[in-house]
């Protein structure tokens, strides 16, 4: 599974605490064109279960954590995020779901586009029929 990495951001910090610039094409490899969280997730709930044609996003937890299932259509990954410095960049076709959120839980979602509906693909066997196609 290629089509995504983690990103650990620097961090700048002395006794009065810590701090973490973002800024496009050097920390985060595209330019941004959206930005959304999502937070104060109940308890139970998981969220994602769709893939994205074209879309790259960087995820990062500046709050709490969740995990993450990555899926290529050959082979699933389980990851964590649980630090504001550990960002995960998505890139090409993988399917994405969101579980295990903490109650503190803010995830945060920078997009190389703005929303296209028509770029989600929501139905896991038009997903395995694309990456197997």
């Amino acid at each position: 599974m290629t089509s995504f990495s983690l990103i650990d951001f620097p961090i700048i910090g002395d006794e009065r605490g810590s701090l973490i610039a973002l800024e496009t094409q050097s920390i985060i490899p595209f330019d941004v064109k959206r930005i959304y969280y999502i937070f104060d997730t109940k308890p139970g709930v998981s969220r994602g279960f769709h893939a994205h044609r074209n879309l790259k996003q960087v995820m990062v937890c500046v709050s709490g954590k969740c995990r993450i299932l990555l899926d290529d259509g050959k082979s699933k990954v389980n990851l964590w995020l649980d630090s504001p410095s550990k960002a995960l960049l998505i890139e090409g076709l993988i399917w994405r779901e969101m579980h295990d959120f903490s109650p503190d839980c803010v995830l945060v979602v920078m997009a190389s586009e703005h929303y296209d509906e028509s770029d989600y693909i929501r139905n896991y066997s038009d997903f395995e029929g694309i990456v197997h196609g």
